[in-house]
This record gives C-alpha cells, sequence and structure tokens, in this order.
C-alpha cells in the first residue's frame, strides 16, 4: 500500500518537478533540511501547529527534490548522499526540538523521562537508515519494512496537528524498531 501512496505521490509532483528547471535539486535538499530545523525550533517552543505546517513543507521539499532531480536529468550520487544525509539531520532535530519542548513526556507515567521516548525514536530512525545502507554495502537492498521515513514524518504532523506529539514520537520507535528487525530478517533472507 505504502509503495501505491509513494507512486501517486510522485504523479502528482512529477508536474510541478518538470517546471523546475533552474534549481538544483541540492538547493531543494538543503533547504528542506533548514525548514526542518526550523520546525524543529517551533517543537521547542511548544508551538506544535506551525511545527507540523513546516514539517509539512519541509516533507513536500524532500520529495520534490528527487522528483526535480529526476524529471530534469540531474540525477548524481552525490545528490542521493546529501539527501540521505540531510534527512539524518531533519530526523534528529525536529524530536530534538521536541524533546526540548517537553512533547514528548506522559503525564500518566511520570517515572519515565520525557527524553526517554525521544531518544529511541532518534535511535530508531537513524538504525532505519542504517540498516538500509549497510544492506546495500553487503551486496543486497533492504527498502523493506513499515517505517520508512515519509510514513514517519506522516505521524510526526498528525501527532502535531492534533497535539498528540509524544503518542505520535512513540508510535515513531515502534514502527522504527519493526522496520529495523524487518530489514534484518529480509536481509539475513537474502546474504545467506
Amino acid at each position: 500500500m505504502l509503495e501505491r501512496i509513494k507512486v501517486a505521490v510522485r504523479d502528482l509532483i512529477r508536474p510541478v518537478a518538470k517546471k523546475i528547471i533552474g534549481v538544483n535539486p541540492n538547493t531543494l535538499t538543503l533547504l528542506g533540511l533548514l525548514i526542518s530545523i526550523v520546525a524543529a525550533y517551533y517543537f521547542a517552543r511548544r508551538e506544535v501547529f506551525v511545527a507540523g505546517f513546516l514539517l509539512l513543507i519541509g516533507g513536500f521539499l524532500d520529495a520534490l527534490d528527487g522528483a526535480v532531480a529526476r524529471e530534469n536529468g540531474r540525477t548524481t550520487r552525490f545528490g542521493g548522499f546529501l539527501d540521505s544525509v540531510c534527512d539524518r539531520f531533519a530526523d534528529a532535530a525536529v524530536l530534538i526540538g521536541a524533546m526540548y519542548g517537553g512533547l514528548t513526556s506522559f503525564s500518566s507515567f511520570p517515572s519515565i523521562p520525557a527524553w526517554f521516548p525521544g531518544s529511541l525514536a532518534i535511535v530508531g530512525s537513524l538504525m532505519v537508515s542504517y540498516t538500509r545502507a549497510r544492506a546495500e554495502a553487503a551486496g543486497t537492498s533492504a527498502s523493506v519494512g513499515v517505517g520508512e521515513r515519509a510514513v514517519r514524518m506522516i505521524i510526526l504532523i498528525f501527532g502535531a496537528f492534533f497535539n498528540i506529539v509524544n503518542w505520535a514520537v512513540l508510535f515513531v520507535t515502534i514502527i522504527s524498531f519493526i522496520t529495523v528487525f524487518q530489514r534484518i530478517a529480509y536481509v539475513r533472507r537474502t546474504l545467506k
């Protein structure tokens, strides 16, 4: 199902991407990172609706940069590398902003420190990317699992819009670790 959504989004973005000729896709990547850092700032200030809106814009730019590169014949290995690195920085910044703002705490579980769910979400998010990168370095692909970056960002955006960031972060943590284990199992089968 996620693959069908990805295809639908690509089809929607393609006409826009074809018209963006004079902009380097890497510029869009860096702009997306900057907007995500600003979203992190608003999470830290507990202005969650603004943060969610900025995440939405950042997510659009994250999809647009690759589409612009593909549609205009400007794909490069460096562009893919830069996009991946910027995505990791953006993920960590957003979650750190939410932790700093106290948005990852659960009042019903006061013994769990507010930083703990956010820290697990950061580790899980980074490990999703890392398992894929290591699989590719080992000679296979690991683009499997329920918690790819787009899904995690959508969850955080909804969490911001509905002012349930703590639950969104918890859900991101859970699906991130599920995805890591799905990828480990997949790579184990393919590299035997």
